[in-house]
């Protein structure tokens, strides 16, 4: 695929991911099951975040992780602000190195997508611990996060749409 350099208007880079994530964690909690199990529901704005702190430093990305992040407590019942939290925590540590990640090989950059997805699944875990007072599920966890770490070509189609946009990648 060639990359076309691309304005970065912020409705094409945070509006249609935020809203497509959104979309997506909507109909994967729709009641279907498949052969007996139900969909898994990954926590689909981890792409967009990994994809945004890749792309460019902006507030923007940070106040769509809060508002999505709101969203998804809303959807799935969670605590408000649970998931906000879950999101920035895994978004920061990405933005600061950023500059050493630019240009890294899709592999390294899925290594280090799983563990951003590992930082919002414990920082969300060990919130549901601490206001619950009950520990969930380390399995449903565990596949919440597979499930997420496997959306990682969608977080990388953003950072290639993108590239061209930022000089780092020129």
């Amino acid at each position: 695929m060639t990359a076309v350099a691309h304005p970065l208007r912020i409705s094409r880079w945070v509006g249609a991911p935020l809203a497509g994530a959104l979309l997506a964690s909507l109909l994967l909690a729709a009641p279907i099951r498949l052969l007996g199990l139900p969909l898994p529901e990954p926590v689909t704005l981890m792409a967009p975040a990994f994809a945004w702190a890749m792309i460019r430093p902006s507030v923007s990305p940070a106040l769509a992780l809060l508002g999505g992040g709101l969203a998804l407590d809303g959807l799935w019942g969670t605590p408000a602000g649970l998931w906000a939290l879950a999101l920035l925590a895994a978004y920061l540590p990405v933005l600061a190195l950023r500059n050493i990640l630019a240009g890294q090989s899709t592999a390294v950059l899925w290594v280090w997508y799983a563990l951003s997805c590992l930082i919002a699944q414990s920082v969300g875990w060990l919130i549901t611990v601490w206001v619950a007072e009950a520990a969930p599920s380390l399995v449903a966890a565990g596949l919440q996060w597979l499930s997420t770490v496997l959306l990682f070509p969608v977080a990388a189609l953003l950072i290639e749409y993108f590239r061209d946009a930022d000089v780092r990648f020129r």
